[in-house]
């Protein structure tokens, strides 16, 4: 006997012909051990989700087919953002699910670790912001993200668990290429911890898209370490012109300069910066316009992190940005501009 198709049938049919990912299964754990048993059993062919502000549109154009989703927005104890005194050192601490935003907007963030704040803010736009978190920019690995670079330029660290016990990695032994990392299937980042920052260094970030919330086609973080007008160390990280964030350490080039000689030795670090990275060309932009624009990008930041008076004891690129800057900072977003 054939059975007549219902109402319910129909709708069914309709879901499926229009859903723009693989079918999947969604499963909403509450503890951080229900996950760690759901990615035991289901991780090697399952996504963890929490923001999904990267990973949702990878699953729209079905870039990925994942058999499960672990959305773990509400797992109890991964939504924590404090600053804690580690061995007397204090540390920025970023729960799996703490927003973008949130960070962004600490005020304790700002006083401990200013360049994460300041790399925050061109981050896509708020709306995205809002929704997609810190840690899973970091598990995502893209090279055109901000997120990795500034967990390794201030040798930063993730804890990682899973059934078979924890671990903590720095950047580059979590990095190993463009969105891939040495996590295991079963692992869950449980957070990921930025140290603060010494009283004698001063940083930035500043980058170039296209357009607001682009990703960019070269962007350069900065810590300028100084010793009253002298420079004792400069590193520099990068974003969109490295496959993983690997750190330029310029203290040998530099130590010893004086900040009013930045104007000569900003050439020393323009060069530098370009030999050190091997970007790739795609139709935004060629290889060799990337490397230009780091080189131009990482010499104007260092003048202007030698020009800030540093008196908070850690400067950023925002307390003297000026009109030689790629970006204009306007309200809570940042507008991409040409100089």
């Amino acid at each position: 006997m054939v059975r007549k198709a219902t109402a319910a049938d129909a709708v069914r049919n309709r879901v499926n012909e229009t859903m723009k990912p693989s079918p999947l299964r969604i499963h909403r754990p509450t503890t951080v051990d229900e996950t760690l048993d759901l990615l035991a059993a289901r991780g090697d062919t399952g996504k963890i989700l929490a923001g999904g502000q990267s990973l949702v549109p990878v699953l729209n154009m079905r870039l990925a087919a994942p058999s499960d989703l672990f959305d773990i927005t509400s797992v109890v104890g991964i939504d924590e953002l404090e600053v804690s005194d580690a061995d007397g050192s204090e540390e920025i601490c970023v729960g799996a699910s703490v927003t973008h935003r949130r960070v962004e907007r600490s005020a304790e963030v700002t006083r401990t670790n200013p360049l994460l704040g300041e790399a925050l803010r061109f981050v896509a736009h708020p709306a995205v912001r809002n929704r997609g978190t810190t840690v899973g920019s970091i598990a995502h690995a893209d090279p055109n993200g901000e997120m990795p670079m500034v967990l390794a330029l201030t040798g930063g660290r993730i804890e990682a668990r899973s059934r078979r016990g924890e671990r903590t990695l720095g950047a580059e032994e979590l990095n190993i290429g463009p969105l891939e990392t040495s996590l295991e299937s079963d692992e869950l980042i449980t957070r990921a911890i930025f140290p603060a920052l010494s009283a004698g260094s001063r940083t930035g970030f500043d980058e170039l898209a296209r357009r607001s919330g682009d990703y960019a086609l070269a962007g350069v973080g900065m810590i300028l370490d100084v010793d009253g007008e002298t420079v004792t160390g400069l590193r520099c990280g990068f974003v969109s012109v490295t496959d993983v964030p690997d750190i330029l350490d310029l203290g040998e080039a530099v130590s010893g300069a004086r900040l009013s000689d930045a104007s000569e030795v900003a050439a020393t670090v323009a060069e530098a910066a370009r030999d050190f990275i091997d970007p790739g060309g795609d139709i935004h932009a060629s290889a060799d316009y990337r490397r230009h624009l780091a080189g131009v990008i990482a010499s104007r930041l260092f003048r202007r992190l030698c020009r800030s008076d540093g008196a908070s004891g850690r400067g950023t690129a925002a307390d003297s940005r000026g009109e030689d800057s790629p970006v204009v900072t306007t309200g809570d977003d940042t507008e991409r501009r040409r100089a």
